[in-house]
Order: structure tokens, then sequence, then C-alpha cells
């Protein structure tokens, strides 16, 4: 092994030294060293060893633990911590557009934009030409359309925003299934750009797949992994799902109608119309979410033509995406692992790898995992996989507490109702929220008895209720009268609390603590439970 490489693999895996070896960073070749402090953008003062090894200069930080690792290119990191944090704050928007899309047509019909039914009409007139869909003025979508514009104008901002991330994956994808490119905009209607996106019915993902339909399109569900969550994945089995309904109905629109409720009530709606086949005839005869679901597309789509014209705000991407690049994992490994070796947040690789239910990238039999990692941190893991995994190893084999067994997960449970039990309980075994569980369930109040059948969509395999979690869901948690309280850090958004305290919603953060958008003060102590009742 040459110098340069010593020196490479030693800055990474310092932490795991007593494996690895050698107990002193040695750089005597052609070194040229000039310590100076990072920005305060790290926060915590780094000094910087810029060494050159072979004509080529590194940089090395050394923290305050004493610890030696590769510095990312100070601008690189910039740009991925912005969109980091820029994706995370969208997460809670999911429930915004269901209530955008489910409101009875004509519902606060009455809005002030600056939108004059003829300009209206024209500019649809120009998006019909070049789309496949069936873009008409009628009074129902210039409705929707200035909904958005006023009511859901945030959302839509900030959907631009994110769209930069997603929309290049999307649109990969669905040009090799050879899918009109501006089906991207549904997964803003189906999930608001949210990959861990969960319906009252227990549809999942950024596409909203429903366990059996994703199954039926290859999509893998186990205690370990869900697929619903993956971008990629997700996107190659939405595109040929619309592909299937597009040759079953020969139309996008209904192709769109169909995959919001299902190819049999698309058939229904024909039949009860008398045989109409235009999704604006056939409309009042859908269930009503579709009702106001391909308008919902369809002024997504309007609003990303005509931001400009809108005067619409958001956060321009200097790079054309968050960078990043995918590695195919040999052996089991988990996130806090990859966090530790490859110098990179928990957070972040929940927010690239969501579809890892348990933070695990298991080894299966004939099947192919991959870890999506910045492009900035890509070659580090990719130099040093034979260190990594024997290191990973060595952690394993010391665990004394198994990890739990892989086994296929289902969709839905039949919970009876035990002595001793209450939704708060029953909601953290599961993962879910005391809200979902009343929601799915039809419960006007927290009572429960013994004996009672609910069901339950788990977010988590209950067999892995005794798993060690995460390091990373240690948390703020203080305690008053009692009642458990989250002391907002930097960087926290509402998002990011709820996953450390399992069966917490962001529904009920904001419930619980009367917080009406997303903004959060540092400092700010948070309710963790209902203390009132």
């Amino acid at each position: 092994m040459n110098q340069k490489f010593k020196i490479a693999v030693f800055s990474i895996m310092l932490s795991a030294a007593p494996y690895i070896g050698a107990q002193q960073m040695e750089a005597t070749q052609n070194t040229d060293k000039d310590s100076t402090l990072l920005s305060k953008e790290k926060e915590t003062a780094i000094a910087v060893s810029n060494i050159k090894i072979d004509g080529q200069l590194m940089a090395l930080e050394t923290h305050e633990d004493g610890k030696f690792r590769l510095r990312d290119l100070e601008e690189a990191w910039k740009y991925d911590s912005l969109w980091l944090n820029e994706l995370h704050n969208n997460a809670d928007l999911f429930s915004d557009m269901l209530l955008e899309i489910q409101k009875e047509p004509g519902q606060d019909s009455i809005y002030v934009v600056d939108l004059p039914t003829d300009t209206l009409k024209a500019r649809l007139a120009r998006m019909n030409e070049k789309t496949p869909f069936n873009i008409t003025y009628n009074s129902s979508l210039e409705s929707v359309i200035k909904s958005f514009l006023t009511r859901r104008k945030d959302l839509m901002q900030r959907m631009m925003t994110a769209s930069q991330f997603y929309f290049p994956l999307f649109e990969q994808e669905l040009d090799n299934q050879n899918i009109p490119l501006e089906i991207k905009y549904l997964a803003i209607v189906e999930s608001a750009l949210n990959p861990k996106a969960r319906s009252r019915v227990g549809a999942k993902g950024l596409w909203q797949f429903m366990y059996s339909t994703g199954k039926m399109y290859g999509l893998d569900v186990s205690s370990y992994v869900d697929e619903r969550h993956d971008p990629i994945m997700a996107t190659k089995a939405a595109s040929k799902y619309l592909s299937r309904l597009y040759t079953i109905f020969g139309d996008w629109d209904l192709a769109l109608a169909a995959y919001n409720s299902g190819p049999g009530n698309v058939n229904k709606a024909i039949r009860r119309s008398g045989g109409y086949k235009n999704y604006w005839n056939i409309r009042s005869f859908l269930p009503r979410e579709t009702a106001g679901y391909l308008p919902a597309f369809l002024a997504t789509m309007y609003i990303f033509e005509y931001a400009e014209e809108h005067g619409l705000q958001y956060k321009k991407a200097e790079r054309p995406y968050f960078e990043t690049d995918t590695v195919h994992v040999k052996n089991l490994i988990t996130f806090d692992q990859i966090s530790k070796l490859v110098d990179i947040g928990t957070e972040e690789l929940e927010m690239l790898n969501p579809a890892y239910k348990l933070n695990i990238i298991p080894k299966v039999e004939g099947k192919n995992y991959v870890l999506r990692l910045p492009v900035s941190k890509i070659g580090k893991f990719v130099s040093n996989e034979k260190e990594i995994y024997a290191y990973v190893k060595k952690e394993l084999d010391s665990i004394e507490k198994p990890l739990p067994n892989m086994v296929t997960a289902q969709n839905q449970i039949r919970y009876r109702v035990k002595s001793g039990d209450y939704l708060g309980k029953i909601a953290e075994r599961y993962g879910v929220g005391v809200s979902q569980i009343k929601r799915w369930n039809g419960l006007r109040s927290n009572n429960l008895r013994v004996g009672q059948r609910l069901t339950i969509y788990p977010r988590k395999p209950y067999i892995a209720k005794n798993t060690s979690k995460p390091s990373s869901t240690k948390s703020a948690v203080t305690s008053v009268n009692g009642s458990k309280m989250h002391k907002v850090r930097s960087g926290d958004s509402l998002w990011t609390i709820s996953k450390k305290y399992p069966g917490i919603t962001i529904e009920n953060l904001r419930e619980w603590n009367g917080i009406s958008g997303n903004n959060l003060k540092p400092g700010t102590i948070l309710k963790l439970c209902d203390c009132s009742s």
C-alpha cells in the first residue's frame, strides 16, 4: 500500500484505529502544512492541514476530538447542506396537498389573483399544444389554479425548490419507459415530494403505492426495506403501472384517474356517465379525491410553466441538482457505521436512502442493495471498501443483541386491545401516530375497550421493537412535571423532531404546541405529549 493510500484510509478510519492499525499519522514525503480554521458554518473549531502527497494537495481536518478526516470541498459541502435542509423542510407538506385535492368542487372559490380568464385560456391552449394531456379551459380548473396561487403559494414555491433535486431523477426513468415527462408533476400531487409520505389507507412514498400494487410492480417490502420509499425504484414502478393504464384507456387523463382510484372506479364512472370517456364528463361520478386529482395535476403543471409571470420565489440550485451517486453494498452495514466512517450525518443518510426502514442496509441472497451518497463522499467509501467492511464485521460480531430477522412486512394488521392498553402505547409500538389510529378506525375519542379490534398500518415491524435504536435518535429531552419536552436545536424541523420520537407525528407536534407554520426557533421547548389530557 503506497503512502498516499495509507493516509487516505487513515483519515477516514481513525475512529476504528484499534482494528485497522496505525497509531500515528506519518506524512514525511513532500509535506507542506498550512493550518487554518474552517469558517463558522461548521460551528466548531477545526484545524485544517493542507498536505501535499505525490504532488497533490489534500486537506485533512483535525477535529476537537483529535481525529483526522478528509476535508470536503467547502463549496460542495455548503451546497449539499443547503439542499439537505430544503428537502427536510418539505417533508411536512403532504397533508397540505391532500387538503387541497380533497376540497369539494367550488369550495372557497373567491380568490384575488392577477390572472384574467382570457389570459389563462390562452396559456392553457399553448400548454395543450405541447403535451399529450387534454388541457382545455373550464371554470373548475381556473378555480384550482387560483387557489394554488393564493392559498397554496408557499407550498408551490417550496415544491419548485425541492423539484430541482427530484425532477432530474424522475425524468430519466420516465424517458426510459417512454412516459410523458409531465408525469413528474404527479409526484407533487401524490406526496408533495416527500419520499416518506404515507396516506391514511397505507399508500407510501413519492408515488403513493399500496402494498399489493407495489409488490405487483416489483417493489420489495420486508422488515428492513420498503422500496416504495426509494425514489428511483418507485419511479420505475410508477412508470410501468401508468404505461399499463394508458394501454387500457388510451387516454392519459383517464390513466391518471385510474392511478389514483383504480381502473374499476374509472370504468364505473364511464358507465354511470352514459359512456363518456373524457375526464371532465365523468368527473362527477368519480370518488371525491379523484375528482380533485387531475385539476391539481394540471394546476401544478401550469404554475411551474408560468411561475415567473406570477412572481413565485424559490431557491435556485447553484448546481443542476444535489449531486449524488450510488454504490452497491456487499455486506450488512448500519447508517451509524456509515456516518462514522464516511463522516456524513445519519439524517442525511435517511433522506438520501429512505427505503431502509431501520437504518440498516441488509445483505440478502439474490438481492442487490445500494447506498446513495453525495458525490463528494462516494470516493471515500469506494476507495476504502475492504477496510470498511472488515471494521463493520468486527463491530457487528461484538454486538450481544442480534439484529432483527428478515421477514416480510404486512400491509395492515388487526390489533386486539388488551387490558392496560391506550392509544399512545399502541401507536408507539407500531411507529404510527395516535391521530392516525383514530382516523383509520373512525374513533372520536381516546377511549378503548378490552377486546376491541383496531386496524393499523405499521410504519415499523413490531418484531423489531427491542432492536437498539440508532444513536442519532438521542435528543434534547427534558421532563417538566412528569411530561416529556424537546428543546429545539439549530437545524431542527418538525419532520426531524417527529423522526426522533416513535409514535409522534408532525400533526401531533403542531396540535400539542399550537404551531400553525413550519418555522421553529432554537431554544423553544416543545411538548411531546397531549399534556392536557
